[in-house]
């Protein structure tokens, strides 16, 4: 039976980083990809690889530009004849640029996100296992046409849905809401949830905007969204209370900025939509949508941040903002359709 070809791409993250220390504290990145690899001999029992490491950084310091150059790789490697591709990452922003990746992933070909909670000298370490459950993910036909995937734990979930939900342990990943798409049970992907692919055109150049990402708190005044507004911001995206609510002062603040830049409202709540019409008081969520902001839907704030900053480096009229933010956040007006 021949092997499907899969390509591996590192970007760094827990799943490399290694100490000089005995009692395995203080880890940095260090590992390259063929590392990694070699420590799962498993890996070439089911595929034919073919690797390579962009850059060694915590997933917290990695930008736009770093995920980009991941995505033009794998888009190569699919069009060298590459079945699936793996880009393999530090958790800690895994839901925000496993969604950027899904935003410009044009390939049938599936396009695995993974890393590890545990680093490689850690008893435990889960490294190894997603590495391998992510190549039998990308091998599978079953993968084909479902955009990005993230797979860690086992659990094969939507990049537009996943969440980072707890700190640390081998479970911090879930799909509030929806579920997981499927699991890998016995080396096999098996699917039981569906998700749409819809990828956007990819600027060129891409630009990254300044798109602020704040959170609404008891108190909240308006100022830090002034502050935003007033420093030049591109657009912002704003946590909210519950389904979508502010205090009246930051609605008033968010009349001031959408004179000037978007302004998108999320729930702060990490599961759930945000509302169109089910409230009228100053901040509630028609309030917002009246005063000109868009309602996110079913996406995070930490997604939609992705979506606007992607829409913004298009170049997209006020009318794309909305249409886009309601067809991928599911609201009203997009055929019933949720991702």
């Amino acid at each position: 039976m021949t092997k499907p070809h899969i390509a591996v791409v590192s970007l760094g993250g827990t799943i490399t980083m290694t100490s000089a220390s005995a009692d395995g504290r203080g880890v940095r990145p260090s590992l390259s990809v063929d590392d990694l690899l070699a420590a799962v001999p498993a890996l070439r029992e089911v595929s034919e690889l073919e690797a390579t490491t962009l850059c060694t950084l915590p997933g917290a310091s990695l930008g736009f530009d770093d995920v980009l150059g991941a995505l033009s790789w794998a888009t190569a490697a699919v069009d060298r004849g590459a079945a699936g591709v793996i880009v393999v990452q530090g958790t800690d922003t895994i839901e925000e640029t496993a969604f950027l990746l899904d935003l410009y992933w044009s390939k049938d070909e599936p396009l695995i996100v993974t890393g590890a909670m545990r680093a490689p000298q850690m008893a435990g370490a889960d490294g190894p296992a997603n590495l391998l459950a992510s190549v039998t993910v990308a091998g599978d036909p079953a993968s084909r046409g479902k955009g990005v995937l993230v797979v860690l734990n086992d659990e094969i979930h939507a990049a537009c849905r996943v969440r980072k939900m707890r700190a640390s342990g081998t479970d911090a990943f879930a799909s509030p809401s929806f579920g997981a798409l499927g699991y890998v049970d016995e080396g096999v992907p098996v699917y039981g949830n569906t998700v749409t692919h819809r990828p956007l055109p990819m600027p060129d150049p891409f630009i990254a905007p300044r798109v602020a990402l704040l959170e609404t708190s008891f108190g909240d005044g308006g100022e830090l969204l002034d502050l935003v507004s007033a420093a030049g911001f591109d657009g912002a995206v704003i946590a909210g209370f519950g389904v979508g609510h502010v205090s009246a002062a930051v609605g008033d603040a968010v009349s001031r900025a959408t004179s000037r830049m978007p302004v998108v409202f999320a729930s702060r709540t990490g599961g759930g939509s945000t509302y169109r019409h089910s409230y009228s008081f100053t901040g509630s969520e028609s309030d917002l949508i009246a005063r000109g902001a868009v309602p996110s839907g079913w996406l995070d704030s930490r997604k939609a941040r992705i979506l606007l900053s992607c829409l913004l480096a298009a170049g997209s009229d006020s009318a794309t903002v909305h249409g886009e933010f309601a067809l991928r956040g599911g609201m009203p007006g997009s055929n019933g359709e949720r991702r």
